[in-house]
């Protein structure tokens, strides 16, 4: 991620590659602990991609093979203009479940994206080649500012992933509904600032490590080399 990137899960309203990082390691940390899952964490760049394209199969080749996935997350934005990087003012989360038939759309600001969602909907209708049915979640925790929208987007996703869809008991039904739940967006960029700076400090031991002037040079070699060779050759002598 760039320093803007970071800067904007300290205190502003949440650039694309932020999401994409929380999402990158949602992926790593906890799906990889479900290998059966096929739970699909789509880019807000691919998402948006889909969301303002006519035609939605022309973007097959460039989306994940959803034939075996059964179910979506979509970061939604409310940009408008395609040429604009890092556009719009508001984000929001819509939630597929492809076996269901059924998007769930969660807006932290009312239903301000309720049209991008929808039509995000319809587009991966044309995708699945199967209706789906949009459910907005007018129940969904509210904001307080005009630049939470993206916190809530990343602590809810996690949230219904791992709380709703991957520990939750496959046969009975659940509840999708987050009506009682609280976020503390303050915390989540919290959360989100501590992942950073783990990885940071993991990249740098890893980094000091390939520095050590001790490292393996085989397989067969994992210990420092030892020194007094030459005393040895003296000894023959």
């Amino acid at each position: 991620m760039m320093r803007t990137d970071v800067e904007s899960i300290k205190d502003d309203w949440l650039t694309d590659n932020a999401i994409a990082f929380w999402q990158e390691y949602l992926e790593r940390e906890d799906l990889t602990a479900f290998p059966k899952a096929s739970i699909v964490l789509l880019r807000p760049s691919m998402s948006f991609m889909l969301m303002q394209t006519p035609e939605p199969l022309s973007l097959k080749e460039a989306l994940p093979d959803f034939s075996t996935t059964t179910h979506v997350f979509l970061p939604i934005n409310d940009c408008a203009d395609v040429t604009a990087a890092e556009g719009g003012s508001h984000w929001s989360l819509l939630l597929v479940s492809v076996i269901d038939g059924v998007a769930f759309h969660y807006d932290s600001m009312s239903a301000s994206n309720d049209r991008e969602a929808r039509s995000t909907t319809m587009k991966m209708e044309q995708l699945l080649g199967k209706k789906i049915r949009f459910i907005p979640m007018h129940d969904s925790p509210q904001q307080e500012n005009g630049s939470d929208c993206g916190v809530f987007v990343c602590v809810l996703m996690k949230h219904l992933l791992l709380k709703r869809l991957l520990r939750a008991d496959a046969s009975r039904k659940i509840s999708m509904s987050m009506k009682d739940a609280h976020i503390n967006a303050r915390d989540g960029r919290k959360q989100m600032l501590k992942v950073i700076e783990d990885r940071k400090k993991e990249g740098e031991r890893r980094r000091s490590r390939s520095r050590s002037p001790y490292r393996p040079h085989s397989a067969q070699s994992k210990s420092p080399p030892r020194i007094g060779a030459e005393q040895e050759e003296e000894k023959k002598h």
